[in-house]
């Protein structure tokens, strides 16, 4: 499965909605995939200074994470793949 993110917009003055957008953005993948469409919610960052919170899934598609967000009525801006690299450790 491939990686998501979903891009949403929060005020740093409202520190409550982050731990609210982020446990509604947990509960929505178990329902989907509970449904047959797998979703999983990898976790949250909150970057204050830019007002902007980012949410990592894995999914089949995109599609599939934006229905996610939908049903945990997340006002995001956009979804787009993530693609992470791993650092190895130097010897």
């Amino acid at each position: 499965m491939a990686e998501y993110l979903v891009e949403l917009y929060i005020s740093r003055r409202d520190g409550g909605a982050v731990e609210s957008s982020a446990a509604k953005a947990r509960l929505a993948p178990e329902e989907l995939t509970l449904e047959g469409t797998p979703v999983r919610y990898l976790h949250s960052i909150f970057v204050p200074e830019d007002e902007t919170c980012f949410f990592l899934y894995q999914a089949i598609s995109a599609d599939d994470v934006r229905e996610a967000a939908r049903r945990a009525a997340l006002p995001f801006e956009r979804t787009s793949e993530a693609v992470a690299e791993s650092k190895g450790v130097e010897r």
